[in-house]
């Protein structure tokens, strides 16, 4: 067999599983405590969040569809539907802007007494009414 031909296949088979890995990183785990809403970015900090003004924590992180850091600044104005948690004090912490596949999860509970009252099962990143 050809030297090339075996090393275009080696190649093949690398950039298949290659593919492959970054296919199965993209399932991404949201904590128990993340909620689902509808955010807009109006002037970061400052947010409106279901419909309510709201405001992002210092050093609250915002990832985008591929999990990596989206900048606030480069999402003024859009309206995202999100996962989000909460510090302590009521502001937003984390944001995960959610893909087509995340968004048809349902139910996701979208205040925290939903999230009380149902049941989650973190392997399966699913909830269940009582």
């Amino acid at each position: 067999m050809n030297f090339r031909l075996v090393l275009a296949l080696v190649y093949a088979a690398i950039a298949f599983w290659a593919a492959d890995a970054a296919q199965a990183q993209v399932q991404r785990q949201f904590p128990k405590a993340a909620l689902r809403g509808s955010l807009v970015i109006d002037e970061p900090p400052l947010v409106t969040l279901n419909g309510r003004p709201a405001r992002l924590a210092p050093g609250a992180r915002i990832r985008n569809q591929g999990n990596t850091l989206a900048l606030s600044g480069t999402l003024i104005g859009a309206k995202l539907l999100v996962h989000y948690t909460l510090d302590p004090t009521d502001l937003i912490s984390d944001v995960w802007i959610l893909t087509p596949e995340e968004a048809a999860k349902r139910p996701w509970p979208a205040t925290p007494q939903q999230a009380e009252a149902w049941n989650f099962d973190s392997t399966t990143q699913t909830w269940s009414r009582p």
